[in-house]
């Protein structure tokens, strides 16, 4: 019933929405993105990690006129709960993180947890990735052949290509390239997983028409988002 509810509400608006979906990352690339744009539209996003079968409709009821953009997360632990969501998030657009253990214990193979997940995107316009992920890679490439797949990655052959990475005192400096053209980017974070996280809100910015400079000035005050497990001083 909740979820009926939040369907309704969410056929009120004609706005793009990202939907995002994997195994890690949700949370973070979601609020990175919203400071990244917040400053520029009114962003209608998930709240922390909303993104179950109970918390994506109580997020969708946050939608209000004022809202220019939505983001919203969704998460599965059981094969058939992905379509559900999928019918009341109703993305225009979609972006998977990284695909890897958790919740595995309903999913027999790495692939049907994937594929299950696959069906945020079914009628999306276009999918932002990480194409150095071959087996994610490989699936939307099959299924989703007609859509508009925009990738970031290490190798050359993703469209937002990491090209080095330089450790400095406070955080990392990454060579990135872009259509042919490189630019640098400082990032307040060192480790592998922000990087990959930061990456997706690049070039997701990058397809929204930002340019480089503008993408660089922000990065930089990208600030830690409070998460599960964070260890606290006692």
């Amino acid at each position: 019933a909740l979820q009926h509810v939040a369907g309704v509400h969410r056929s009120a608006f004609d706005l793009p929405v990202l939907g995002i979906t994997g195994s890690n990352g949700k949370t973070i690339v979601k609020e990175w993105l919203s400071q990244l744009i917040g400053r520029d539209m009114v962003v209608s996003r998930s709240p922390r990690s909303y993104n179950s079968q109970v918390g994506v409709p109580l997020s969708l009821w946050n939608l209000s006129a004022r809202a220019e953009m939505g983001i919203f997360e969704a998460g599965i632990s059981l094969p058939g709960e992905m379509k559900r969501l999928q019918k009341i998030i109703r993305p225009t657009m979609g972006l998977f993180t990284t695909l890897g253990q958790a919740h595995q214990e309903n999913f027999s193979t790495l692939e049907d947890k994937l594929h299950e997940k696959l069906a945020l995107f079914k009628k999306v316009e276009t999918i932002f990735y990480g194409r150095d992920q071959t087996l994610v890679h490989r699936a939307i490439q099959e299924r989703f052949a007609g859509k508009t797949l925009k990738t970031w990655g290490r190798t050359s052959q993703a469209d937002l290509q990491l090209v080095e990475e330089e450790e400095l005192d406070e955080g990392k400096q990454i060579l990135l390239k872009w259509q042919g053209r490189t630019f640098r980017v400082f990032i307040p974070f060192s480790d592998h997983v922000s990087v990959e996280n930061v990456l997706a809100g690049i070039l997701f910015l990058l397809y929204m028409g930002y340019q480089p400079d503008t993408i660089a000035g922000r990065a930089r005050h990208l600030v830690p988002v409070a998460m599960r497990l964070e260890q606290k001083e006692g």
